[in-house]
């Protein structure tokens, strides 16, 4: 299984007493249903429901949860807690010499043997983010060792449409629906209060998100990230992430399908891209969609 050292990336725990109690009621992912070896997506969002922080909560033994955050936002992140903290019997810390690292199955496939070894090791957690069926490991500690660069990882996380801040949105622009962690378990809709709740639940309730996540396909090598989707000229979206020929990009689901419908090219810059759905995701497009427009 190729290995990489996510040197971008860093840990913030919460510990105490109150630990879980003070998260459950400020991000959005449920932490009730928060397994021993699981890695589940989620976000710190604003009060108008856009995304502040996402990350990636674990369990640390008792009364102790790992959030796995982008390093170059982590010391606002955790200011952010400390916010919310209040009188809460709970510690926030950034622990030092932590390695942040991801292991996944390739396409020639790991043996049994190491995939068990893996899933026995306590260093190594579940990424619940991609689909049933794809072996992809979350893992944590001082000393790890990798042989995998960052290309294979993108590589992976587009070909599965798992978006991440930085590349992909940035901190304040989107919903947790425009990014599909209302479809990876990132939002808990049965939870409670969190911070930003009204309106996330809101947009779940009426289905009115039309700003998705897509997978972008070309013939050509995609443009930079940050070059905008367009359909005759009419903007859709913007390109995240890309690897050769294959993409990510947040879209209106709508305008897309109205741009397909009477077969308008879609285009990153001067390259014709074809856009699709992931195949794991619960949504589809819209089927009357002129004129529709989200919360």
């Amino acid at each position: 299984m190729p290995t990489v050292h996510l040197a971008s990336r860093t840990v913030i725990e919460v510990a105490g007493p109150e630990a879980e109690h003070f998260l459950q009621n400020i991000v959005t992912t449920d932490l009730d249903k928060l397994g021993e070896r699981e890695a589940k997506p989620g976000a710190l969002l604003s009060p108008q429901g856009k995304i502040l922080f996402d990350f990636l909560v674990s369990r640390v033994g008792q009364e102790r949860l790992r959030l796995d955050v982008r390093a170059d936002l982590a010391d606002d992140f955790t200011r952010r807690l400390m916010l919310y903290k209040l009188r809460a019997k709970v510690e926030i810390s950034r622990p030092e010499q932590i390695v942040v690292a991801a292991s996944w199955q390739d396409d020639s496939g790991a043996s049994q043997a190491d995939s068990t070894a893996m899933h026995a090791d306590s260093q190594w957690l579940r990424d619940t983010r991609f689909p049933a069926g794809v072996e992809v490991m979350r893992g944590y500690g001082a000393a790890m060792s990798a042989d995998a660069d960052l290309s294979g990882w993108d590589a992976l996380r587009i070909r599965h449409g798992i978006a991440e801040s930085g590349t992909d949105f940035a901190a304040g622009e989107a919903f947790p629906h425009d990014v599909l962690l209302d479809q990876t378990g990132g939002v808990g809709f049965r939870k409670g209060c969190y911070v930003g709740q009204e309106v996330v639940s809101r947009m779940q309730h009426r289905g009115t998100a039309r700003r998705r996540v897509l997978l972008v396909e070309a013939a050509a090598p995609l443009p930079s990230p940050g070059t905008g989707i367009t359909a005759n000229g009419r903007a859709l979206g913007v390109l995240g992430s890309a690897s050769g020929d294959r993409g990510l990009a947040i879209v209106r689901i709508d305008r897309v399908k109205d741009a397909v419908d009477v077969g308008v090219p879609l285009m990153a810059g001067d390259v014709a891209v074809t856009l699709s759905i992931p195949a794991w995701a619960g949504f589809a497009f819209p089927q009357d969609a002129s004129g529709a427009e989200e919360a």
